[in-house]
């Protein structure tokens, strides 16, 4: 199969679909990768890296996308990306379609088959291609809390960990899962006064078994989150309901309960975010302030540690690049159901209930489109 990797062209985005490590892989099977020039550069990747590990080099994204039986990246594709596409043409990526309905029409009249790496699941549970990016996502959440709470970004002035003699920072994480869990750990291992709240009760268990004494836990009533939001310096915004859009949790009559200077990071705000107020921002201007409260609603957080984020995810996406490659689409999700369920787009229609749900379009079932082996 041919491959191509495009540079990513979303603001201040610098991660790459495939590490030459990856390339190598592919070539490895027989397929070819063309990569084009500078895709690399986020991560220390030169064109000469991807030379030597196998890959052509392509000037330019017109280039890549048609040239490439698939198409291999890491955020959604971005309006002049998706007039490239064409039918038949598989797309492999983050799509996060739910709060992005045009995004959603353009791939539809494309004809393209749209497998999404945040819908992908696990024999065990889970949503594997997406946990090392949340993983990612909850320690930043942290730390560009504490960054977005220090005086001259509009914040209370406050170090999370406080100094002897003075009271730490009170951070609130919403949503025990991946995200909520990596921010916690990073807030507590920062000397924040923590609370995680989840209405799952094995999570509370699992938390406090692991967090003992040095974070507490609470059951996410109505009641128990706005006594959370009023006590909090920096409240993690950390829910997520696969494929669909998140629920919106913190209300705007909230934040007048809210401490002035307070912060809220919304690490959901891909799935249009889970506080009424969030907005996406990026890495050029993260931050804005309604009714004095700052809020940090970067949509593509992990992009910041690009070398980072890049391995984590190719790490966990590159068996099913080769799965997809080497056995064809239809085959590779015919005999794998955790990998079908990553199928959002195909034949012109939604083949995923949640993102269904969200937006409007023709639907069709994922067996339908696979049809017989």
């Amino acid at each position: 199969m041919r491959i191509g990797v495009p540079k990513e062209i979303k603001n201040h985005e610098y991660r790459v679909g495939l590490t030459p490590e990856s390339i190598a892989e592919c070539v490895r099977h027989g397929h070819e990768v063309m990569v084009q020039s500078g895709a690399g550069a986020g991560i220390g990747a030169s064109d000469a890296d991807y030379v030597t590990a196998g890959g052509a080099i392509a000037d330019t994204a017109e280039e890549v996308f048609a040239g490439a039986e698939m198409i291999v990246k890491v955020k959604e594709p971005q309006a002049d990306e998706r007039k490239l596409l064409r039918e038949g043409q598989i797309l492999f990526t983050y799509l996060h379609l739910a709060p992005d309905p045009q995004q959603a029409k353009d791939l539809m009249a494309s004809g393209a088959i749209c497998i999404a790496y945040e819908t992908v699941t696990a024999p065990g549970g889970g949503l594997p291609l997406l946990k090392p990016m949340s993983q990612v996502a909850g320690r930043l959440s942290v730390q560009a809390g504490a960054t977005a709470l220090e005086t001259p970004r509009g914040g209370r002035g406050m170090l999370l960990g406080g100094v002897p003699g003075v009271t730490p920072a009170h951070v609130t994480v919403i949503g025990g899962g991946v995200v909520g869990f990596n921010a916690a750990q990073m807030a507590v291992g920062l000397g924040a006064r923590t609370t995680i709240l989840d209405r799952n009760p094995d999570v509370l268990e699992r938390l406090s078994h692991h967090f003992e004494s040095r974070a507490g836990t609470r059951f996410a009533s109505a009641m128990n989150l706005e006594d959370e939001i009023e006590r909090a310096d920096l409240v993690i915004g950390a829910v997520l309901v696969p494929g669909a859009a998140a629920p919106k949790l913190v209300q705007k009559r909230h934040l007048a309960t809210m401490k002035p200077g307070a912060v809220l990071v919304d690490v959901a705000i891909d799935q249009g975010g889970c506080f009424e107020t969030s907005q996406a921002t990026t890495h050029d201007d993260p931050t804005y302030t309604v009714e004095g409260i700052v809020h940090y609603c970067v949509a593509n957080m992990p992009g910041a540690v690009a070398r980072t984020s890049t391995y984590a995810l190719n790490n966990v996406t590159l068996p099913h690049v080769l799965a997809i490659s080497d056995a064809g689409w239809r085959a590779a999700l015919r005999d794998n159901p955790h990998l079908r369920a990553g199928l959002n787009v195909a034949d012109g229609k939604l083949t995923h209930a949640a993102v269904a749900a969200s937006v409007e379009g023709p639907t069709a079932e994922p067996e339908a489109i696979l049809g017989a082996a």
